[in-house]
């Protein structure tokens, strides 16, 4: 039994929010679809993202890995869209803040180091060219990122066509095959030529059908 001294409390004192079930329903949500690795990280900068008003670092479904793809890295194309959607606005973007994203999302360090010294970035970093490298890092050759590019910033419904605009994927495939050094700048033209066919056909898109297609010039070596 409480001590005389010892403040009484009955189910009237005790005030919830109204609005606190939904929040910790969509959190809950929210983690399901993410699967983070060190959820108490992860959900400090679930909530500090709610509370300012950002993007939440939360991916929109949850994913299953695919033969092709590299998932001992902890990247996935989910995280990766994820932080396209928190740091692309920006354009240029501080490591600090790079560093800070890749940390809520409990990313490796390893990854981001890797894909820094292959980008040769330094504290500015143009995110547009860090997200091609990082589709690189999850693909394992050029054909496979410039697919994976087009699924993430296509505005298509998921499992659609993909498309996007083709002078976004000149910029980063010519970026990709100039980083790999082994294809030469008539290849990169060839491939850009053949497309140019069907994409204006296609109100200036490009999508993974045309690149794939076995009349395509083979995007890499």
């Amino acid at each position: 039994m409480p001590q005389p001294d010892e403040p009484m409390y009955s189910s009237q004192q005790i005030n919830i929010p109204p609005e606190l079930p939904d929040i910790l329903k969509q959190f809950t949500k929210a983690a399901i679809r993410t699967q983070p690795k060190d959820v108490l990280q992860w959900s400090a900068a679930y909530f500090q993202a709610l509370s300012n008003g950002e993007t939440l670092p939360v991916k929109e479904r949850l994913e299953m890995p695919t033969a092709t793809q590299k998932t001992d890295t902890g990247l996935t194309p989910g995280l990766l869209k994820v932080l396209h959607k928190q740091l692309s606005p920006q354009g240029t973007v501080q490591l600090s803040a790079l560093e800070q994203k890749w940390k809520e999302l409990c990313l490796p360090q390893e990854q981001m180091d890797e894909i820094m010294k292959v980008g040769t970035f330094s504290d500015n970093i143009e995110w547009i060219k860090f997200f091609a490298l990082a589709c690189s890092s999850l693909a394992g050759n050029i054909t496979q990122a410039m697919k994976t590019v087009c699924e993430i910033l296509t505005s298509d419904p998921e499992g659609g066509a993909a498309r996007i605009d083709f002078n976004t994927f000149k910029e980063l495939y010519t970026y990709l095959a100039q980083i790999d050094g082994e294809i030469g700048q008539v290849h990169i033209d060839g491939v850009l030529s053949y497309l140019q066919y069907d994409v204006d056909k296609q109100e200036g898109m490009v999508m993974p059908r045309n690149f794939l297609s076995q009349d395509c010039p083979k995007l890499g070596n």
